[in-house]
C-alpha cells in the first residue's frame, strides 16, 4: 500500500472509531462497530498493512469477561459500598434500580425492584435453618446481610405449615417433589428462566421433557401472569388466603432474559388492612412487563430489603420467614475499581 493511501486511510478509520461512541447508544452496537472495521482490516493484502491499522482499534477482540457464583447456599460477592445510591446499584454484572410508585387505589403504594443480572447464578435463594429441610424462621434483617444480597425479598415461607410442604426446590437441593393440584408451581430453571405451572399440571415432568434443570422452585402461589397473559386466579385457591381480599402481597416476574421485578404492595398505614386483590396485583405485574410473575407470601410476611435495610412500610413489625429470593454482585472485591 502506498504511503498516501495508507495515511488516508488511517485517518478515515480513525474518524470512524473517534466517531462511533457518540452516533451509537449501545456499548454492544460500539463493539459491533469495531469488528466490522477489523474485519475490513482482516481483508487487507498486507500483513504489514493490516498491523499499521490495527493499533488505531481498541482491543476488541478480547473476550467478554464471564461472571458467575456457584449454584449453591453460599453466599454472593460482596457489593461494593461506594456504588450504592438511594435508588439502585450498578456494577458489571448487575444493575438494580429501586422504585416507589403511587397505587391507584387509596393508601396503596408499590415498592418496585427493577434487576438485570450477568448470569443466571446471580438469582439466588436461602433459608434461614441450616437446611432446605429445616423448618427455622428468622427475621430477614437479621439473615440477609449474612448473604451479601444487594436486594432481596421474602419467599413463599414454605415451612410454616406441614400442609404447605409440596414442590419446593432451593438452589438445587430438593425438599420436597409431591403435586398438590391446589397450588401453581413457579421453576426456575439454570438459564435463570421462569415456568409456570397451573394447578401444578406438568411440573413433575419438567426436567425430563425440556431437559432443562430445576434449581429453585415455588409452591406458594398462586401464578399471577403465565407466557405473557395474566392468570386468572380462582377463589378457593390454596391456604385459604383471601385472593380477592386487599392486603400487602409480594410478587416476582421475569421481564426478559436475565431481567427481573421484585414488587411488594405496600400501604400508608403499616397493617395487613390496605392492600390489593391477587387480580389487581396480576395486572400490575403484566402492566410492568412481565412474562411471567408469580406471587409469594404476603401480609406482614411481604417485606423488600435493599442494602441491608427495609423497604417497604413495616410500622406492623417484622414477621419471621424461612426463606427468601435475593440478587447479588458476581464481582469479586479483588477487581473492585479504585
Amino acid at each position: 500500500m502506498k504511503l498516501p493511501v495508507r495515511i488516508l486511510l488511517a485517518l478515515l478509520c480513525a474518524a470512524m472509531v473517534l466517531s462511533v461512541p457518540f452516533v451509537v447508544s449501545s456499548p454492544r452496537l460500539l463493539e459491533d462497530a469495531q469488528w466490522e472495521i477489523i474485519d475490513e482490516i482482516d481483508s487487507l493484502n498486507s500483513d504489514d498493512d493490516a498491523a499499521f491499522l490495527s493499533w488505531l482499534i481498541p482491543a476488541a477482540s478480547a473476550e467478554e469477561k464471564q461472571y458467575s457464583l456457584p449454584v449453591d447456599t453460599t453466599p454472593g460477592m460482596k457489593p461494593n459500598p461506594k456504588l450504592f445510591t438511594k435508588d439502585g446499584y450498578e456494577d458489571d454484572s448487575i444493575r438494580v434500580q429501586i422504585e416507589t410508585r403511587e397505587g391507584k387505589k387509596k393508601n396503596v403504594i408499590w415498592r418496585i425492584a427493577w434487576v438485570e443480572i450477568a448470569s443466571p447464578t446471580q438469582l439466588r435463594t436461602a433459608y434461614v435453618g441450616k437446611s432446605v429441610r429445616a423448618d427455622s424462621t428468622a427475621y430477614l434483617t437479621n439473615i440477609v446481610p449474612n448473604y451479601n444480597a444487594i436486594v432481596a425479598m421474602n419467599g413463599d415461607n414454605y415451612s410454616n405449615e406441614k400442609a404447605k410442604h409440596s414442590f419446593v426446590v432451593r438452589m438445587g437441593e430438593v425438599r420436597q417433589k409431591k403435586l398438590n393440584k391446589q397450588k401453581d408451581i413457579l421453576i426456575i430453571d439454570e438459564n435463570g428462566d421462569f415456568h409456570t405451572f397451573i394447578n401444578s399440571e406438568g411440573a413433575d415432568k419438567f426436567e425430563k421433557k425440556t431437559g432443562h434443570k430445576i434449581v429453585n422452585a415455588f409452591m406458594f402461589g398462586p401464578a399471577l401472569v403465565s407466557e405473557g397473559k395474566v392468570v386468572n386466579v380462582k377463589r378457593s385457591y390454596g391456604y385459604n388466603f383471601n385472593p380477592e381480599g386487599s392486603q400487602p402481597r409480594s410478587a416476582i416476574g421475569q421481564l426478559d432474559k436475565l431481567s427481573y421485578v421484585m414488587v411488594i404492595c405496600d400501604n400508608t398505614t403499616g397493617s395487613d388492612s390496605v392492600g390489593v386483590t391477587h387480580k389487581e396485583l396480576a395486572e400490575f405485574m403484566k402492566e410492568l412487563g412481565c412474562k411471567e410473575a408469580y406471587n409469594l407470601d404476603g401480609g406482614n410476611s411481604a417485606i423488600m430489603i435493599y442494602n441491608n435495610k427495609i423497604v417497604n412500610n413495616k410500622k406492623g413489625g417484622e414477621r419471621d420467614v424461612t426463606d427468601f429470593i435475593y440478587f447479588a454482585t458476581a464481582v469479586d472485591p479483588k477487581e473492585w475499581k479504585k
